[in-house]
């Protein structure tokens, strides 16, 4: 690398490590922003409830507390630290605050928020999101490593991405409302508190094979979670195909299972051993169980059983096969 390349970079680390220029958010600015006009309060009055901001380099939008009838709110792609000048924006329903440098998603509580989204930011607590009508949230690839949802106040969450953060359980969790789940890419080793999660129809677990989620057992697993209906546990550590594939059979929804690149999918009948013990799984690995599978199964449950009933009349004679 010539002088010229290391001075190039070391200039561009530099202008990384810089401050944000400070970029306040003007009236102007908002005024060019606004769309769609609705009627408001008593229906007599109109006001723009439709703001986008994104993508301007925003450092300070003290501004915007001004703006109390805006329903739906893009922030993404600028340069926040804070969104406390939301507060006085209590009809807000979406808000979008993608890529910026947040440390938080606290607010004090939205009694119409519905969606937000806060992924690509540097979050470290779930705590103070508490908006009673919230149904979708997007935490994705922040540096959350425990998770403390406020589970009374998020009582219509269903759809929670918590991808690429730091968590190292599903502890916290515990959401009886919601449905989809998406996990992967965190440090998952243990699952705890999700038999709370009875309205749950999709978990998402995928680890990347090397250093995310890599669990080794399926303890945690409940009964309880009636509603489940596909498990992601793709690139995990699932090392024991026989004695854990039975700690899911109390999911009696379950009809998709991934278990692609993780250490049990290479053994020997890993699919008839699966289909044996989950018997209305309809997908592994996304390739639907053919009549053949299912009736090799059959016959494999019927010659286990056949052996194990020879076994206890004569121990010594024959092996228990599991």
């Amino acid at each position: 690398m010539s002088d010229e390349d290391d001075t190039q970079l070391e200039e561009g680390e530099e202008e990384e490590d810089q401050e944000p220029v400070e970029c306040k958010l003007t009236e102007h600015m908002c005024g060019d922003s606004l769309a769609l006009l609705c009627k408001i309060g008593n229906g007599l009055s109109h006001a723009y409830v439709k703001m986008d901001l994104h993508g301007k380099s925003l450092t300070d939008i003290s501004i915007i507390s001004a703006f109390v009838h805006v329903r739906y709110l893009d922030l993404s792609d600028n340069k926040l630290d804070s969104l406390s000048p939301l507060s006085s924006l209590t009809h807000l329903l979406t808000l979008k605050a993608d890529n910026n440098r947040l440390t938080s998603a606290a607010l004090p509580q939205m009694p119409y928020l519905q969606r937000a989204s806060f992924q690509n930011n540097n979050i470290t607590t779930t705590e103070g999101i508490s908006h009673p009508l919230l149904e979708v949230l997007n935490l994705n690839n922040n540096q959350i490593a425990e998770a403390k949802f406020d589970v009374e106040a998020l009582r219509k969450l269903s759809v929670l991405e918590i991808r690429g953060n730091q968590l190292t359980s599903t502890a916290g969790l515990g959401l009886p409302k919601l449905q989809r789940l998406y996990l992967g890419e965190n440090m998952i080793t243990q699952i705890c508190d999700l038999d709370k999660c009875i309205a749950l129809k999709i978990l998402h677990l995928r680890g990347n094979g090397e250093t995310t989620n890599q669990l080794e057992t399926l303890d945690g697993f409940s009964k309880n979670m009636v509603a489940l209906q596909y498990l992601n546990l793709r690139g995990t550590k699932i090392s024991a195909l026989k004695p854990e594939i039975k700690k899911i059979k109390c999911l009696p929804m379950l009809r998709g299972l991934i278990l692609k690149d993780t250490p049990v999918a290479k053994e020997e009948e890993y699919r008839i051993e699966v289909i044996m013990n989950i018997r209305n799984l309809e997908r592994l690995d996304k390739d639907i169980f053919t009549d053949e599978e299912r009736q090799e199964a059959q016959e494999l449950y019927r010659q286990r059983e056949e052996e194990g009933k020879l076994s206890e009349n004569n121990p010594e004679g024959a092996m228990f096969l599991d």
